[in-house]
């Protein structure tokens, strides 16, 4: 997925769309969101810090009570960088209070409903699909899933990950470790 989706943000523009889906996709990339927590980000769920950004998710599938969570979303090293993808959508949409990520008028004009999950599915399928990428078998799950299997590929452990993801247990996760690792110090590299 990770390398998917820097193609995908290579192949982006400077529109008002551009700005937003740029946003939408580090971001949800970089907290290992559900496309759920994403759309139900609101304005005030994002704290600027010194070192990045401070999201609180308020609720999700796995805190029914709403206690709430803060996931820091560190400065890029690259450009691709979430925080100047998300500070670059604010700045160009305007929004200071209200949904987050919202859909784009025919006119060009940002709404003031939120995007819906479904929305996010589309909008990732769309977007692979102008790259050059065949978009059969990803999902609004996709993000998630691949900065999870980007994560253990790159040797962090799974209880970072699960602090970035949000995962109930380790069993969870554990199907995107496998996944990211089935060639990571695999024995037929070593054979052949």
């Amino acid at each position: 997925m990770r390398d998917d989706l820097l193609l995908v943000l290579d192949s982006l523009g400077e529109t008002l769309r551009d700005h937003r889906d740029r946003a939408l996709l580090l971001l949800g990339f970089a907290g290992g969101f559900r496309r759920s927590e994403l759309v139900a980000l609101e304005r005030a769920d994002i704290e600027t810090a010194r070192q990045g950004l401070i999201v609180t998710i308020r609720r999700s599938k796995t805190d029914q009570e709403a206690a709430g969570r803060r996931i820091g979303i560190p400065h890029g090293r690259t450009r691709h960088c979430p925080v100047t993808a998300v500070e670059a959508w604010l700045a160009a949409s305007g929004i200071d209070t209200g949904s987050l990520f919202r859909p784009i008028t025919r006119h060009g004009h940002v709404a003031t409903n939120p995007l819906t999950g479904d929305a996010v599915s589309v909008l990732l399928r769309e977007r692979l699909a102008a790259a050059g990428i065949d978009p059969e078998g990803y999902s609004g799950n996709s993000l998630r899933a691949g900065f999870a299997t980007s994560a253990a590929q790159a040797g962090v452990s799974t209880l970072k990950i699960r602090a970035q993801t949000g995962h109930a247990s380790d069993a969870m996760l554990a199907r995107y470790v496998r996944e990211g690792e089935l060639f990571t110090g695999n024995a037929v590299g070593a054979l052949l």
